[in-house]
């Protein structure tokens, strides 16, 4: 059996929680990001990003179009919690 490397009882922890709206016709109209750490620099940055994300989906951008623009790192991953979550309905199939 391996050992367990245990980690500490108090550790950072970063939780996201995405909602998503659809147009009639099933397509992504829109999405709203926040974190479990709200007024902090990093739940502002990912409302934000939510929101920009929500303009252009109804301004007709694909969303293709937004995941490719969005960083990822060497390997191709997501660098973002809107990344991560446009990526994950990508994979679902539901974006």
């Amino acid at each position: 059996m391996t050992r367990r490397d245990r980690l500490r009882n108090r550790r950072p922890c970063e939780v996201y929680t995405a909602s998503i709206s659809r147009f009639d016709d099933g397509r992504l109209a829109e999405i709203f990001l926040s974190n479990s750490k709200a007024g902090s620099h990093s739940d502002s940055a990912a409302k934000d990003s939510a929101v920009v994300c929500s303009i252009a989906l109804q301004h007709g951008v694909p969303l293709e179009t937004i995941r490719r623009a969005l960083l990822r790192d060497a390997r191709g991953v997501a660098s973002s919690p809107l990344g991560d979550a446009l990526d994950l309905l990508a994979e679902d199939g539901d974006a």
